[in-house]
This record gives structure tokens, sequence and C-alpha cells, in this order.
């Protein structure tokens, strides 16, 4: 099965009451906090963002490269997991993403991280939770500020999840001026 970025345009606003998903975004070339609001205005056509950490500075992961900002997302959105992951793509093309090298740098990614739900997916395209995220300090400082509550498929909070990784609560990280809540 081949899952192509479609379009997201002309997609009805889901209500509020709609299943949840973590995003995590981030990038590291131009504006990112700019780039992340135009992708929010985007997204809006097809997810109600719920809740927004602050932005974090963090080193990246991979080539020498600057350094990334970093946030998370809760959206609500009625749209299933692939439905999902085609339009974020599509939200990442529209900003400038390009996609020349692994864990290069970029100017957004927009990542699918856990369902409120607890759900899971594991197909050729998603796997769902992300199977990285507990690894991921640069996913779970912001996360943890917006979903400590949340358990993965495992019955583990984001805050537990947070905490291995050394990052108690809300973690510290380099606050950007444009964050702020849904």
């Amino acid at each position: 099965m081949d899952h192509q970025p479609v379009s997201y345009r002309n997609s009805p606003l889901p209500p509020r009451s709609s299943p949840r998903f973590a995003i995590a975004l981030g990038g590291n070339l131009g504006d990112v906090p700019a780039t992340a609001e135009r992708a929010a205005g985007l997204l809006a056509s097809f997810v109600t963002v719920v809740a927004r950490s602050r932005w974090h500075r963090t080193a990246p992961v991979g080539p020498a490269q600057p350094d990334f900002w970093n946030a998370a997302w809760i959206v609500a959105t009625d749209l299933g997991p692939h439905q999902l992951l085609d339009r974020l793509l599509a939200v990442e093309t529209d900003c400038g993403r390009s996609r020349a090298e692994r864990w290069g740098p970029r100017t957004l990614d927009l990542d699918l991280i856990l369902a409120a739900d607890g759900r899971t997916v594991a197909t050729p395209v998603l796997s769902l939770p992300h199977p990285r995220w507990t690894e991921r300090a640069f996913v779970l400082a912001p996360l943890v500020e917006i979903a400590a509550d949340w358990r993965d498929p495992a019955g583990v909070t984001v805050a537990a999840r947070a905490a291995a990784l050394g990052l108690p609560g809300a973690a510290a990280g380099a606050a950007c001026p444009r964050s702020r809540q849904a």
C-alpha cells in the first residue's frame, strides 16, 4: 500500500471531542516558530490544536547541523492515523521540507507520536506510537508539558517515560517567545 501525501484542503474541521494525537514538531532551518505557525494554519482544516508545549532548543541527532527547535502539540481529529500522517507530510512539503538526508537539517518535521486512546499501528509506513519516542528527550521534554498523564500501550505515562530520561515534570529548555497554548 502506497501512502503518498495528499491534499489536506477543504477537510471538515473536527469537533474537540474527536480522537486526540500527540504530534512532535521540530526544525532547524529558517524561523522554525514562524514555520510552525504557518503549519498550524494549514493543519486547521483537518485538526483542532488542543494544546501546545513551549519551544525547546536541542542539539541535533545525526550529521553536524544547527540546533533544533522542538515542541509538541495535542490535536483532535476525525482522521485515522494513516490519513493524519498523509496530511502531516503534505503540510511539511508545503512548508518547504526536503528529505535529502536522513536526520538532516529541515524547515519542519511533524511526527505522529502517540494516540490518547492507546491505539497502535504497525505498517510499513506508520508505527504508532513512534518507534523511538521513549528514547528522545527532544520529544519527551515538550510532550510531558501537555500530556504528562497520557499512557502508552504498555500503560506507562508520558511523565514516567520523561523521568526515565532524567526529565522530571516540565523539563527545562530554552523557551521561545512565540510559544503559547492553543
